[in-house]
Parts: C-alpha cells; structure tokens; sequence
C-alpha cells in the first residue's frame, strides 16, 4: 500500500509540472505575441516595393542640342551603425564636418560636427547629411571626404538619386517644349503640364522600375527587381540659333511699345519646318513674360487677322476669274459709305488714292479697294466667296502634336451674325478668326507654289541614338490655286515691299515679300471700343528671299502703345531683323573666320585649355613648351607658335560664365560647379560649345550643357 501510495504521489508531481510548465509555455506565448518590442523587430525585418523612377527623355532641337532635359541630383544620407564606422568615427568627424561645411557652405563645421556626434550617438541608420540635392561632379568630390571615402560599409555614405528637369537655352521656345506639373503618382510624381511635354508624355516618361527594400536591423537592403526603361527622347525641327533671334528680336520690340502680347513664328518652306516659335505676354502685374500664353496657336491669340488676309481675299477673286490684278477700282477719297457702314483707308486724310489697279489697292493696303472688289464680284452669291476661300486652305485645323489649337473661324451667310456689310468686312479681314501659324501656313503655301505643307514641330522619337518614329513632312493641299494665281500674289506680295505699305523693309542684299497687317481689337461688350479707346494688332506675313522662298514668317504684336500701331512700322521690323539674321546665317556669315592651322614641326598634343599646372607639366615632358609666355592665371589656353606652343591667360571673373571651351570635361565641370552652375555634358572629348556664353553673369544654380567633340 505505501509503495502504491508512494507511486501515485510521485505521477502526481510530475503531472503538476507538466501542467505548470505547459500553463508557462503558454503565457510566454501570449507575452511575446503581445510585446511591443517585438513589433518594432517585426517592422525591422520589413519588406517594401518602391518604384524606380524611369529618367524622362530629352526634348532636342534639330541638331539634337538638348532644349529639355532631366539632369540627376542626389540626396545625401549617411549610416551611422555601419560596420566598422566605430573605430574611426570620433577621430575623423572634425575633419568631415569640415570638408562638408567648406564645400555645401549651409552650415559651420561645429553645426556639422553636432549634428554628426548626435546621429552617431544614437546609431541613426538614416541620417540626412544635408537638404540639398548635390549633383553628380559634386558627389564625386564628397565621395573623397574622410569617413566617406571609406565605401558603403565602413564609410556608411548612402545616395539616392531624383532627376530634375532643366532647360539648358532657359525660357528659349518655353510655351512650345512645356513644363512639368506635380501630378503625385509614380515616384516623381511629375507629368507634362502642356506643350511638347504633355504631348509626348508617354514616350518622354518611360516606364518605372521595381525594387524591393528590406530593414534587417535598422538598416535598408534595396535589391532591384525590374529596372527602369528610361523615356525616348523627341527631336524637334527648332533651331536654338534661329529661335534665340526670333525670341530675342520680339521682345525687344514689346519693350519698346509696351505691347499686350506679341507672338513671332519662323517656317521653312519647303519642308513646313517651324524652325522657331516665340510668344510673350503680361501678366497681371504688368510683367512682360515669355511663354504667358501660347498666342501662336491657342484661343488667346486667335483674333481677326486684318489686312494679312486681303491677300486670301484677292487670290479667291483672282481664282474665280472675278478680278484680275490690272483691274481698276476707285477708293475715292479714301472714305466710302457701303451700305450702313463707313469704310476708310489709313491715310484717308491725305484725299484718298482715287482710281488704281488691283494689285496697288492690294501693294497700299486699300480697304475700300478690297471691299469693292468683293463685293462687286460675290454680292449675288455670297457663298461663293466662303467655297472659294475654303478651298484655299486658310481654314483648315493643323494639329501640329501641340494641344490647344484654336479652331478657324469664319462668319457664313444664315448665321445669325452674318449682316449686309459682312463680305465687305470679310475682304479686309473682319468677320473671322484665325490663330497667327493658320495665316503664316497659307503664305507659306503661297512661297511654295501652292503646295500647303502642314506644320512640322517634331521630326520623331529617338531612343539610344536610333529614330524608333519618324515623323515625315505632309502635304496638306497639293495646290491650293492655279499657278496663275499664284505667281500674281507672289508679284502683289513683292510689290508690297517695293512699292506700298512695307517699302520700309526692302533690302538690297536679298528680296522680301509679304503683307502688312492693322487691325482693330474686337470687346465682346463694346464692339471695338474698348472704355472709349480702340485697340490695335500689329502684324506681319510673308517670306524670303521672294524670289527662291527658303523661310516664311509671321508677326503679331498686339497693342503696341505710343501711337503708332502700323503693321509696317511695329511688327515689320521684327519680321527685318528676323531675316536679315536668317540670311547672313544660312549663308555662313555669322561664323567665326577661320585662319589658315600654324604647322609647326613638333607633334602637338590635343591640348587646348585648361589649368596651368597640368598643361604646363605635359608640354615640359614633351619639350615643346619652348618661348613659355608668363601668365598670372591659374587657367590658361594653348596656342601654337613658331617654336612650338605659348600659354595665354584666360581669365576667370566671380560672378561671370568662364569660356570652357577646348578644356576636357573634368576641368571644365569643376570651373563650372565651382562658379555654382549646375552642369551636364554630352558627347566625349573636349567642349566644342556651352549652352550659357561666356561673360554672361551667372545665377547660381542655373544649369549649363557642354557639348564634346
């Protein structure tokens, strides 16, 4: 019995222990499931999938010259639990806040210091070193500084990079490329507002890759899982030349009439290349702006196009055998009453023109002259006059890949607005609307011997080097008139500037043709009284040389004040200028002369420009630094001699673009960068050109591209 008893006591203590150690097991289940800590080491060993922003493609003039492109910045962080980071970190740390405060110049070295010891002390695997986004040749330089230079592990340097979009020719055709807008999707969260940029965003943006990032002990593994596919780039038909001298030669007329808006367009001919496209506006300060407004193609510069569309009225009479150019019509004194309306011709205070042909009622600008030649020859049918001016073309929506484009208007015979005076309103460019590139298409049509080329802004889609898309050149209308017709608007357009309104404007180095344009600005709510002032648009089409058309370009410049408002005398100007450049630098005038290459017997390296120091030690090795010239400068350019090579001085001004061209990229990046210019580079070898020219002052972070070759 107690051996029995002594048994059943000793399976009752075990069955207790088993009983507490299971009740215990259980608990300290329950305790670690429940306990904070082990959240916080959960969240340690998370896993997250971000996106990799793809590098939007650039937006190229003709040449491939970047006009938009996307330049990498990167965001600096540092891991202060690195491994190996403990043994060195308090005996480098002063000369690391040092290196970092001379270079970023954001904060004091003890600031660096303080901040540094702080995130040290309390092992921060993700300490940012500094707000600003360095680029990539100051990355490298930071790369060097102590502590850092030691790599991922030992120096605990991490970079992440951001691209930022830059315009390296500044607001150069700015209305035209676009911009970006903050859309919050993707990891940029950017996306075309409007111009080029909105409408080629699918082939600019490209596709975003996929990584995976995983927190293993406080500190970020990122392993990639797809990798992005970097947008295509899309090369336009501009000229960065020709599109600085068209932007640069409108402003400078709107500043000197304190103009509303102004718009300026060039066009080959042959091809219906927009070679350069400018707009300003004001905003509503008053501040002249480029780009405010795309007044080229948009609602807010489709307005009455004035006396730059007589030339459609004519050729449509001309074409429908109504009139011919020798026809005589009597303007009068230069005011004639059509039925309820007046008409009057600018200089009708002076008496008037009397009876002249058709072509010099067109070369003078006559109104009257028009009017009574249109409604002479269309007042039984009315519509006539419409068919044959949409047969001419001047009506027809382009859909150059920009959106917006303002629709072509015109009042027809049953609209309710349409009256007794609207075909003599009409022949002198009432009654209808067109934007500035609708007319400046029809008149280059006119330069082309009738053939109407549509509009061409991008030539295509490149990706690594390659066309993907071609966009070739189209013809809208193979002839939109006979050739008779043609060649007599050609002599009217020509007789414009030799004998009527723009006599201004002839040259004798090459001919132009084209019409003059002054129109009265429509109020929706007074007619074209605007508080009891009447409003003016200055414009001017045509093309040159008028006897081989090459370009053909348009300009409007609206509300020009001081007085005088003529089309001859505001926009015809701009449209000289424009020329005159287009001429001298189609035929090479504007390059620099070059002098007959000094031989000399030493080989010569490839040695242009650059630090002194390193030129001079490379020559010295050579022997052929002989008659060395003395300079003061620490940057010098390489010149041959009759013994061998001289070192001249180039001179670096605080504050001014140095000239960099002929330096290698690596000295030509830190005299950039270290001026405070944000710099890109393409091609390889020496700079062959700079985007911003030398002399100019320098707003620090500007970016600039260096082109090698």
């Amino acid at each position: 019995m107690d051996i029995r008893n002594d048994i059943s006591f000793r399976f009752l203590g075990v069955y207790i222990f088993i009983a507490i150690t299971t009740i215990y097991i259980l608990v300290r289940v329950v305790i670690v499931q429940h306990m904070p800590r082990w959240d916080k080491e959960a969240q340690k060993l998370e896993i997250k999938e971000f996106a990799i922003e793809a590098r939007r493609g650039d937006i190229c003039a003709a040449d491939g010259s970047p006009l938009a492109t996307s330049i990498p910045y990167y965001e600096l962080h540092m891991d202060l639990g690195a491994p190996g980071l403990a043994k060195s970190f308090y005996h480098d740390v002063d000369s690391l806040a040092l290196c970092l405060s001379r270079f970023l110049r954001d904060k004091s070295a003890s600031a660096y210091r303080a901040e540094l010891n702080r995130a040290f002390a309390q092992q921060k695997h993700y300490f940012l070193i500094t707000p600003r986004k360095v680029s990539y040749a100051e990355l490298q330089v930071i790369k060097k500084f102590p502590i850092l230079r030691r790599g991922r592990n030992s120096g605990g340097l991490i970079t992440e990079q951001e691209n930022e979009r830059v315009y390296p020719s500044g607001n150069l055709a700015v209305r035209t490329l676009g911009k970006l807008t903050k859309t919050g999707e993707g990891p940029s969260g950017n996306a075309g507002a409007f111009g080029l940029e909105q409408s080629f965003e699918k082939e600019l943006k490209g596709e975003d890759g996929m990584a995976v990032k995983q927190n293993m002990s406080g500190r970020w593994f990122i392993i990639s899982k797809d990798d992005p596919q970097d947008g295509k780039n899309v090369i336009t038909t501009l000229d960065i030349k020709m599109q600085d001298q068209v932007t640069y030669s409108l402003k400078l007329q709107m500043e000197k009439y304190s103009a509303e808006y102004g718009t300026a367009i060039l066009m080959e001919v042959e091809t219906g290349d927009i070679k350069a496209i400018a707009n300003f506006g004001r905003n509503h300060t008053g501040q002249l702006i480029g780009g405010y407004q795309n007044y080229a193609i948009g609602n807010a510069g489709c307005s009455e196009p004035g006396s730059t569309f007589k030339l459609v009225s004519l050729m449509a009479a001309l074409e429908d055998g109504k009139v011919d150019t020798s026809t005589i019509v009597d303007t009068g004194n230069g005011s004639w009453k059509y039925k309820d309306k007046i008409i009057t011709d600018s200089d009708h205070e002076k008496g008037g023109h009397g009876k002249i042909t058709a072509k010099h009622a067109f070369e003078l600008s006559s109104n009257i002259g028009l009017a009574k030649l249109i409604t002479q020859s269309y007042s039984d049918d009315e519509g006539d006059f419409i068919d044959r001016i949409t047969k001419l073309g001047i009506l027809e929506k382009l859909d150059i890949g920009i959106q917006g484009e303002a629709m072509p208007y015109i009042t027809r015979p049953g609209d309710k607005i349409w009256s007794g005076v609207s075909l003599a309103s009409l022949s002198y460019g009432y009654a209808l609307k067109l934007t500035p590139l609708q007319t400046l298409t029809f008149y280059n049509a006119v330069a082309n011997g009738g053939t109407m080329m549509k509009p061409r802004l991008v030539k295509g889609i490149t990706e690594n080097g390659t066309f993907r898309e071609k966009i070739g050149t189209k013809k809208l209308i193979w002839s939109i008139c006979s050739a008779k017709t043609i060649r007599k608007a050609r002599a009217m357009l020509e007789g414009v500037v030799t004998n009527g309104t723009a006599k201004a404007l002839e040259t004798k180095a090459y001919k132009i043709a084209g019409k003059t344009g002054t129109a009265q600005v429509a109020n929706n709510k007074e007619g074209y009284s605007h508080g009891g002032k009447t409003i003016y648009q200055s414009s001017f089409a045509g093309y040159f040389p008028a006897d081989h058309p090459k370009y053909s370009c348009i300009v409007v410049i609206n509300s020009p004040k001081g007085g005088d408002y003529y089309g001859a005398s505001v926009a015809g100007p701009v449209f000289r200028k424009i020329s005159d450049y287009v001429y001298a630098y189609e035929l090479g005038l504007n390059e620099e002369i070059k002098l007959p290459e000094t031989k000399i017997d030493n080989d010569i390296p490839g040695i242009a420009a650059g630090r002194k120091k390193d030129i001079a030690n490379v020559l010295d090795e050579l022997d052929i630094l002989n008659g060395f010239a003395f300079t003061k400068s620490d940057w010098v350019e390489a010149k041959p001699d009759e013994d061998g090579l001289e070192l001249n001085n180039r001179e670096i001004q605080k504050g001014i673009v140095p000239n960099v061209k002929g330096m290698g990229a690596t000295d030509a990046v830190y005299l950039l960068e270290t001026n405070g210019l944000r710099v890109s580079v393409k091609g390889r070898g020496k700079v062959k050109s700079q985007s911003i020219k030398s002399g100019a002052k320098i707003q620090r972070g500007q970016s600039i591209v260096l082109t090698l070759g």
